[in-house]
């Protein structure tokens, strides 16, 4: 572990930086959870509003996401735009938190929720926009170090808050706690954070128009690309909606089972991040998500047919080994996808928690149709294989026409 520690030890952009993303874990980690209790239940929301307004509200995000990069990219400057987001997290819990409604909180997840949420895919375009800094080593690691920070946040976040407002009538303390975590991430990058003048420029020319940017997110060559991981990645979507289901029913266990399982999953996750970084050094990124994709889908296939909770408790170890892979590879190859421009290519990460997403609950809705919970697990897992080797034949294709 000695790297890991040397890579905050010698660069402050790394220690501020894993902090802000500590924190800002822990403010979506506080209130994600609880979010669908708090519109619907404390606010009375309808079912279909309710996720009208998630699907409104993720589309809001990758909007924002993608301009705030481009904006980063054009002026050179990820410390200020980090600084300007952090400021509407502040903004929006604490309007949800203040005045609770339909209307503020709708407003608040489609303004200013949205724009700090893009304060993810921008800490790594900060991270990636120094890594010139780093030695080979340490650029290995920094991507992963990052979304082990995240992780941990979850393993230690939810419970807390539950535990915290356990005896209250209601949720909606949860977006007071991350409207003052978010205030802490606006002090972090504020007065932690190296300030712009100090960045390393990544430029290395005229900046081109910012059209000329966007189009280079719809090209061709990188769309496949970017398919490939969110075919990958939905299999988290899908397993998230899943697991309860499988868990509180054919394999009979109790709503209890659920958290510990994902507390389970999450801590190994954490373990084995360490494990797929270092394998990388020899594997190649495509190579090792195809492993991790084949690894899912045996545990998703286990999910599918258990029928005892020390099934999905068996199952929960491979999960966890593979999932840490899936987590963490894809944010490496997407940010690698443009690297001369941080911005925009972690705008990447937007888009892929995005369409992950969108083809997940496609996914869930064709395999539930199908057969139930089970074939949506193993359709996920089918999905999921596809999406790696759709990633290997186009890097495949690359390298064959680059030396033709």
């Amino acid at each position: 572990m000695g790297p890991w520690f040397d890579i905050l030890r010698r660069h402050r952009v790394m220690r501020a930086s894993a902090a802000a993303v500590f924190l800002y874990g822990f403010s979506g980690a506080a209130t994600s959870p609880y979010q669908s209790i708090v519109a619907i239940r404390e606010l009375g929301m309808s079912d279909g509003g309710y996720a009208m307004l998630a699907l409104c509200a993720a589309i809001a995000n990758v909007v924002m996401a993608i301009g705030v990069g481009m904006i980063s990219d054009h002026f050179q400057s990820y410390r200020k735009p980090l600084i300007f987001v952090s400021c509407f997290g502040v903004v929006g819990f604490a309007a949800v938190w203040a005045t609770p409604s339909i209307l503020v909180f709708s407003l608040a997840m489609l303004g200013p929720l949205a724009l700090y949420h893009a304060m993810n895919s921008m800490l790594f375009g900060n991270v990636r926009a120094h890594s010139n800094r780093f030695d080979p080593e340490e650029s290995r690691i920094a991507n992963a170090l990052m979304r082990i920070m995240i992780s941990l946040s979850w393993v230690l976040m939810p419970g807390a808050v539950g535990l915290l407002l356990a005896n209250s009538d209601t949720m909606i303390a949860a977006y007071l706690i991350a409207a003052l975590v978010a205030f802490g991430i606006f002090l972090t990058v504020t007065f932690w954070l190296e300030p712009d003048v100090n960045q390393p420029s990544t430029n290395t020319g005229p900046r081109p128009p910012a059209f000329r940017d966007l189009k280079r997110i719809v090209a061709p060559n990188l769309l496949w690309r970017v398919l490939g991981v969110a075919l990958i990645s939905q299999v988290l979507h899908v397993n998230a909606a899943v697991l309860p289901l499988v868990v509180t029913g054919s394999a009979q266990g109790e709503t209890s089972d659920v958290g510990f399982l994902v507390g389970i999953v999450a801590v190994l996750e954490v373990i084995f991040m360490v494990f797929w970084t270092r394998a990388t050094r020899d594997t190649a990124i495509t190579s090792a998500l195809m492993i991790c994709a084949t690894l899912y889908l045996g545990y998703l296939g286990a999910l599918a047919i258990a029928t005892a909770p020390w099934h999905v408790y068996l199952a929960s170890c491979l999960a966890g080994f593979a999932a840490a892979g899936i987590v963490s590879l894809p944010i490496s190859y997407l940010l690698d996808l443009i690297s001369d421009r941080p911005g925009l290519s972690a705008s990447l990460l937007a888009v892929n928690v995005f369409l992950g997403g969108g083809l997940g609950a496609g996914v869930f809705g064709i395999g539930t149709t199908m057969g139930g919970y089970g074939t949506a697990a193993i359709l996920s897992g089918v999905f999921g294989c596809i999406g790696a080797g759709l990633l290997i034949l186009v890097e495949r294709q690359n390298h064959e026409q680059s030396h033709a």
